[in-house]
């Protein structure tokens, strides 16, 4: 995919991300964020800390509105803030809560139902314990996804759990062997199929995706579990922080997943 696609399309969904209505794990509980200001300041924020001046540049709103709305996101416990190194008398503000997904209603076009109706229909004919927990899940995530519920975030966190409880038995110093032990551990445990389409940059397909392939065409990725699978194995492998970025899906209409990972 090019480069001013991937960007045109990163630039969409952060425009769609800004508008949502966010979801957050705090201290004091779960909380729903409505306010399409302080969403939009949590999605600057979900990218980088920053200083108020940023954030009111950023916003494009004036400063005490944006002051308001920091105010009550600390109140809420979902932000915090710090104060500047390089000047003590400004505050850095961050997200201190966990983000658990978006409220965004999608809407699943006539033909993709069919789909939908196919995943429950099956559910009735499986004696593979192993497909009747696929189909389930990816019923359950339709339904989901049909609410406006995007449990995406929560699927990467656990990804990124699986990660790192599997790579004792992945690692290894030769990146070739690394990329072998992961494909055979994708398919030992039916995730599917992978292979390496390129090692610089390292871009790994996926074939017969379990976390996505049955999905109906939602217009974006899908696979937030195995992209935390990819993050935490490669970040340790590397020795840095990785980042993973899914270029292609099955929920986009693609034939197969396509993960590009890098710094």
């Amino acid at each position: 995919m090019a480069v001013n696609s991937i960007e045109s399309e990163k630039k969409i969904k952060d425009n769609n991300e800004q508008g949502s209505i966010k979801i957050f794990a705090t201290s004091k509980g779960l909380n729903v964020v409505k306010s399409p200001v302080k969403s939009m300041i949590l999605s600057f924020l979900k990218e980088n800390d920053m200083s108020f001046e940023e954030i009111v540049k950023l916003t494009g709103k004036s400063k005490s509105t944006v002051s308001a709305h920091l105010t009550a996101l600390s109140k809420e416990g979902i932000i915090e803030s710090r104060h500047d190194p390089k000047d003590q008398r400004k505050k850095i503000f961050f997200i201190s809560s966990r983000f658990l997904g978006n409220l965004t209603p999608e809407k699943i076009e006539e033909q993709e139902e069919q789909k939908v109706d196919f995943l429950v229909k099956n559910l009735l004919n499986q004696g593979n314990p192993f497909e009747f927990f696929r189909l389930m899940f990816h019923t359950l995530r339709v339904e989901l996804i049909q609410e406006g519920i995007n449990i995406d975030p929560l699927l990467h966190q656990v990804g990124i759990r699986i990660g790192q409880a599997f790579y004792p038995k992945l690692q290894d110093e030769d990146t070739d062997k690394i990329l072998d032990n992961l494909a055979q551990f994708w398919q030992d445990n039916g995730l599917g199929r992978i292979e390496v389409e390129s090692k610089d940059p390292l871009i790994i397909r996926a074939y017969d995706c379990f976390e996505c392939e049955l999905l109906p065409n939602l217009g974006s990725s899908a696979c937030a579990l195995d992209s935390g699978i990819l993050q935490t194995t490669f970040s340790a492998h590397m020795g840095r922080e990785i980042t993973v970025e899914e270029t292609k899906c099955y929920a986009r209409g693609d034939k197969y997943c396509c993960f590009v990972i890098g710094p």
